[in-house]
């Protein structure tokens, strides 16, 4: 099956990125480096293109209860002009997609479902509506949109140049439509790197020109990833995926998203996780030797560490988890990590150890968002 492309395509292969494929789309890695654009984003301003992301619209009287009734969080309390971090969970409280949901008017709603996700979450809501017998609209609006985020410290006044002055007025997670290059645009105070920043949905039609009002470094995936490891934030399909690595919202330290006072789907299986506490916790890890702890590396028990002292650094047992995510920290210098552990061992200071091609690396255990301390 070939790969889906954003609007962007042919604007990124004349600029020279480097592709990859990512959640079926053909998506830029990286354009210059991924040093140079991370630290572009910590420093300046970047933008990526995210087109890849999906769009989802709901409109019509019962619209915020279909979202109600298939997200963790309490839509009904959502502002017009207001955006909302959720989850989409099953009937076992296992998280299916993570997403933003935005309030456009009192009876419309879009919501961004990570790449690739958008059929399966479209056949979700339709089959809901037409099950629960609600009377409001679904329309898959991924390829009607382009989506790009600009991030950084001067975020604001490059999108203030781009938008107008107004744009300054946009709150942290609120959003307002704007004129961006002549194109009705959405500007959402939201983004992914840890940094203030924009999210910018424009008509597929005018997505070069909305692109090419903003003059600063473009970023691709790769520096996406390593600024979103260094801040803690979960990557669908890698730190969670139904099958290969099934977790629920408390598992995953993202319970502020859940209301339990609410009724959806994997609501009453959450409040026993909420009861009696998570098995496993999302942790961060901070490497104390050299190495860097990539995706799929066991992470080893406290004993084991103590064995691998005795026995010159090797060990071969009593993994406790995987690392989901792992880098390089372009900003900190040092290798850092994420993934889970069992409840016991999550307590931020516990030393692990990361089995590294053979060798028990010694790591500390942190609270994910290595930016904070």
């Amino acid at each position: 099956m070939s790969l889906r492309t954003p609007p962007l395509s042919d604007v990124h292969e004349d600029r020279g990125a480097k592709t990859t494929e990512f959640g079926g789309w053909e998506m830029p890695v990286e354009f210059d480096s991924i040093r140079e654009e991370h630290e572009a984003v910590r420093e300046e301003v970047g933008i990526f293109d995210v087109s890849h992301m999906g769009e989802i619209e709901v409109s019509g009287p019962d619209a915020a209860a279909l979202l109600q009734g298939l997200t963790t969080n309490d839509v009904e309390s959502l502002s017009v002009g207001r955006a909302q971090y959720s989850m989409i969970t099953d009937e076992e409280g296992t998280i299916l997609d993570d997403t933003v949901i935005y309030r456009l008017d009192d009876e419309e709603f879009l919501f961004i479902p990570n790449a690739g996700h958008d059929q399966e979450m479209y056949d979700r809501w339709e089959d809901h509506r037409g099950e629960w017998d609600l009377d409001c609209d679904v329309e898959n609006r991924t390829e009607g949109w382009a989506m790009f985020a600009v991030q950084g410290p001067d975020a604001e006044d490059l999108v203030a140049e781009a938008a107008g002055e107004e744009a300054r007025e946009v709150g942290r997670f609120a959003l307002s439509r704007m004129a961006v290059a002549g194109a009705d645009c959405l500007l959402a105070r939201t983004g992914y790197t840890g940094e203030d920043g924009f999210e910018v949905l424009a008509p597929s039609d005018d997505a070069v020109a909305v692109w090419r009002e903003f003059d600063c470094q473009p970023c691709g995936l790769g520096a996406r990833d390593t600024l979103r490891i260094e801040a803690g934030f979960l990557l669908s399909g890698q730190d969670f995926h139904p099958e290969e690595n099934p977790r629920n919202p408390y598992e995953a330290r993202v319970g502020f998203a859940v209301d339990l006072d609410t009724e959806f789907v994997g609501r009453d299986a959450l409040a026993r996780v909420n009861d009696e506490g998570p098995e496993e916790l999302f942790v961060g890890l901070r490497l104390l030797e050299r190495g860097v702890p990539r995706h799929g590396y066991e992470i080893l028990a406290p004993a084991a560490t103590a064995a691998s002292d005795r026995a010159g650094g090797h060990v071969d047992d009593q993994p406790i988890g995987e690392v989901t995510s792992g880098t390089m920290s372009p900003t900190l210098g040092e290798p850092i990590g994420l993934g889970y552990v069992p409840a016991e061992y999550a307590e931020a200071g516990t030393e692990v150890a990361v089995r590294i091609r053979g060798d028990a690396k010694r790591a500390r255990i942190e609270t994910p968002g290595f930016l904070e301390d």
